[in-house]
């Protein structure tokens, strides 16, 4: 007799990079709705990301991250970073570890993409998260550009986490050289 299937939950899935992202790929997984990430109170103007990485179940997407290439300075020195966004769990497959193979998946490929660290912004309730993941916080006010030159405190927790085993993080200042990710 052949062996049966796992059943869904039990079922290892893989991340794989995804040609695109769409609009309604993000509410396939989070559902619908003007805000859907929680941050629009902040009123962030934010860059879309470059390379996407998604995890699927059968043909439905449960699962998103994203990096783009960014200009920062930290402690007046400039420099690039992966930023990491739009990371995504639909809410039915939380707990199944697939936040940490999407980031996983995304996080392998910006060791190929040349900056020293990746870089997000995330609500205080994912600092835990992120954390279990690898990550760090960045103390102290970390600034970002604006629509109209302004320039603003990230109202976010800021998180790092190094690409390359002999990477540090310098001390000093942050200033994101652009719009968030």
């Amino acid at each position: 007799m052949p062996p049966s299937q796992p059943s869904a939950p039990d079922r290892a899935l893989a991340a794989v990079r995804l040609p695109r992202y769409t609009k309604a790929e993000l509410e396939e997984i989070l559902g619908g709705g003007e805000d859907p990430f929680g941050v629009a109170e902040f009123g962030l103007t934010w860059l879309p990301k470059e390379d996407h990485f998604g995890v699927k179940d059968g043909a439905r997407l449960v699962a998103h991250a994203g990096l783009r290439r960014l200009p920062i300075a930290v402690g007046g020195v400039a420099t690039e970073v992966i930023g990491v966004g739009g990371v995504a769990v639909a809410p039915d497959v939380r707990g199944r570890g697939l936040a940490r193979t999407v980031v996983g998946a995304a996080l392998d490929h910006a060791r190929t993409m040349g900056p020293r660290h990746a870089l997000l912004f995330c609500r205080p309730p994912l600092v835990g998260l992120y954390q279990r993941l690898g990550w760090r916080v960045i103390e102290g006010e970390v600034l970002v550009e604006q629509p109209g030159s302004r320039v603003v405190t990230m109202p976010l927790r800021t998180m790092v986490t190094p690409l390359h085993k002999d990477a540090s993080w310098p001390s000093g200042p942050v200033r994101l050289r652009s719009l968030p990710m």
